[in-house]
């Protein structure tokens, strides 16, 4: 396939769906003159929160001295490069559910993007954190999407429950973080599938997002070529092997048509998100009415190029050049209504690099996980040893949250918890097992996350109805995938803080910038907004605190 220029799909399929603003560009409407921000300032008619999946500190460091679009703008404003998804479980579900509820996944209920029920009433234990189990035929695989999981409200809930004339709508390349971040009373949720944009069962999609569901289609079906490297890229252009011939670091993100995998791991999965928030924008007059309205974006392209190339090689800076642009041209639009809006840009959480580079970056103990740290086989041996019923034991993979079976009697639940923890512990590769009950009387840190223990981490992630028996903690570096030949090199979901580390960024016209360096959490957004639209929160149901804006004597936390 020839390469091609570095274009904004935002562009293209806004151009599909009539929707008005120029093309990509940061000074546009942002350079224009503008009343300065103070505690006096009403409210901002639109607040715009975005969440870029798995978008670390560390690849907003690296990059930030290239960005001239949409990243670029919001690093003109105010600035928190050590935000925290501060709890231990680092995965898609649970840190969505943190940005907008104020609360750690031990109170949202989201412990981790799958759990175990094993009261469930279905032959399928395991349970998607989205999903409504109790559906007939339905299974953690082939599931029907639901908010059912989520223990608390969202800002947009309660927003509406304040004021039931503001709109909400939340459109996300990934259900969960439509879901996680839009609630229970958005007026349009919807997210990225092969036929362009879907919703939950039964649902139909407005006449608006039924068009632009047909133009992502229609992209979807039509092959891409190869982007055309930026010198920028250039050195990130090296080819790292992973294993059966397979390299990665040199890709340009091409694919073929109708390729939906590969659609979802390049920039046109966020174009088209975001053409789609631009569209809806247009058609419900969201920030041009008589209260806030909250959109919802989730751009989900970075985590899928991220677990398909690592976080170091062209694919990764590809993606966030382009990532740049296409948020370029969105606030292009947003500008072009002339509305009053603020924006809010998190990350559910970050990311670690594949181990093949890793070893060559400095970190030469850097692994993946040895195979023989597989739950199964590690319990089925158990299981032989004590003469136990199987399946002895129930986990999502080699680390995190383990379930003992429910058939155990009281003296064989004993004996197997202490010989599975004793022979995980003895793997050179697992850092600690935690038990259940070492959290029974510990309560979630007030202190900051920076400074957080291993046992604080997973505290912040534990809730006694859902999480395992006991919790595996892999070393740092370990990457949890050994077998790279079914797509995926690299991953997140430690404890470490290349996994918990992300940007917190917040702009509005005439908001002064500044740079705030000490370490904050994304439960910390919900509040901070809220304050900023002058919304009523109850500190005593909420684990963030009001971040004040303003770099002056006066507060935005009201």
């Amino acid at each position: 396939m020839p390469l091609v220029k570095l274009k904004t799909l935002t562009t293209a399929l806004a151009a599909a769906l009539c929707v008005a603003g120029a093309g990509a560009g940061f000074a546009q409407d942002s350079a224009a003159p503008a009343q300065k921000v103070t505690a006096a300032t009403a409210p901002p008619k639109l607040i715009v929160m975005i969440a870029v999946d798995q978008f670390s500190a560390d690849l907003f460091a690296e990059y930030r001295s290239h960005f001239t679009g949409g990243l670029a703008r919001l690093a003109s404003g105010v600035v928190f490069p050590s935000g925290y998804q501060a709890h231990g479980a680092t995965e898609t579900c649970p840190g969505h559910s943190t940005i907008l509820t104020g609360n750690h996944p031990a109170h949202t209920g989201i412990i981790a993007n799958n759990y175990f029920d094993l009261s469930a009433a279905r032959e399928d234990k395991r349970l998607y954190c989205a999903e409504d189990e109790t559906v007939p035929g339905t299974s953690s695989k082939q599931y029907a999407a639901s908010v059912n999981h989520l223990l608390v409200p969202t800002l947009g809930d309660l927003m509406k429950a304040r004021a039931p004339k503001a709109q909400v709508v939340s459109v996300a390349g990934k259900d969960r973080a439509a879901i996680m971040m839009g609630g229970r009373k958005a007026d349009e949720l919807m997210w990225l599938a092969p036929t362009g944009l879907t919703s939950f069962r039964g649902t139909t999609l407005s006449p608006v997002a039924t068009q632009a569901s047909a133009a992502i289609a229609a992209a979807i079906a039509a092959p891409q070529p190869g982007l055309a490297l930026p010198a920028d890229c250039a050195g990130h252009d090296i080819a790292i092997p992973v294993g059966g011939g397979r390299t990665v670091g040199t890709g340009r993100l091409a694919r073929d048509g109708g390729d939906f995998r590969r659609f979802m791991a390049s920039p046109e999965a966020d174009g088209a998100v975001l053409a789609a928030a631009a569209a809806l924008r247009q058609a419900r007059k969201l920030g041009e009415g008589s209260t806030t309205d909250l959109l919802i974006v989730g751009l989900s392209a970075t985590d899928y190029v991220g677990h398909g190339f690592g976080t170091g090689g062209s694919e990764m800076c590809l993606q966030m050049l382009a990532l740049d642009r296409e948020l370029g041209d969105f606030f292009a639009r947003l500008d072009q209504a002339g509305i009053d809006y603020a924006v809010a840009l998190t990350a559910d959480h970050g990311g670690h690099d594949l181990p093949e580079r890793n070893r060559q970056n400095a970190w030469p103990a850097a692994a993946r996980v040895d195979a023989a740290i597989d739950p199964d086989a590690v319990a089925k041996a158990v299981a032989e040893k004590l003469g136990l019923p199987q399946p002895l034991l129930y986990s999502d993979g080699p680390f995190g949250d383990m379930y003992l079976s429910k058939a155990l009697t009281p003296a064989q639940r004993k004996a197997a918890m202490a010989e599975l923890i004793a022979r995980f512990r003895a793997f050179p590769q697992v850092e600690a097992v935690v038990t259940g009950e070492e959290f029974a009387s510990r309560p979630i840190s007030k202190q900051a996350p920076d400074t957080w223990s291993l046992l604080d981490k997973l505290r912040a992630s534990y809730n006694a109805e859902r999480s395992g028996d006991f919790i595996v903690v892999l070393k740092p570096r370990v990457t949890p995938i050994a077998d790279t030949s079914r797509g995926y090199v690299a991953t997140h979901g430690s404890v470490w803080d290349y996994d918990r580390r992300v940007p917190m960024l917040f702009w509005r016209k005439g908001l002064s910038g500044f740079e705030q360096p000490n370490a904050v959490m994304t439960v910390d957004i919900l509040p901070t907004l809220a304050s900023l639209i002058g919304l009523p929160v109850d500190a005593g149901k909420i684990d963030g605190r009001c971040l004040d804006l303003l770099s002056g004597p006066e507060s935005s936390c009201r």
